[in-house]
């Protein structure tokens, strides 16, 4: 969501007089640093394999990726994903 916020700002950069961006370009830094911090914190709990935990960091730089961490996460949770297939 920040990134879509992002690239909005710098629509608006681009076109308008208001510039958003350095706020913006702020709090989705912020966000990005939390998620791979909760990430850390989650692997460590879970006790995930390297293997799944590179998967979800390379998911959450991609734009989309966040959707697909979150179906898989949620599908593992209800039993219908294995964590050896991630």
């Amino acid at each position: 969501m920040s990134f879509i916020l992002l690239l909005i700002g710098v629509v608006l950069k681009a076109n308008t007089s208001f510039n958003p961006v350095p706020v913006l370009g702020w709090v989705h830094g912020m966000l990005f640093i939390a998620y791979v911090a909760f990430l850390y914190l989650a692997w460590q709990k879970q006790r995930w394999d390297l293997k799944k935990v590179a998967l979800l960091f390379v998911l959450s730089v991609l734009p989309t990726g966040g959707f697909f961490a979150e179906r898989m996460l949620a599908k593992e949770e209800k039993g219908q994903f294995s964590a050896e297939a991630a």
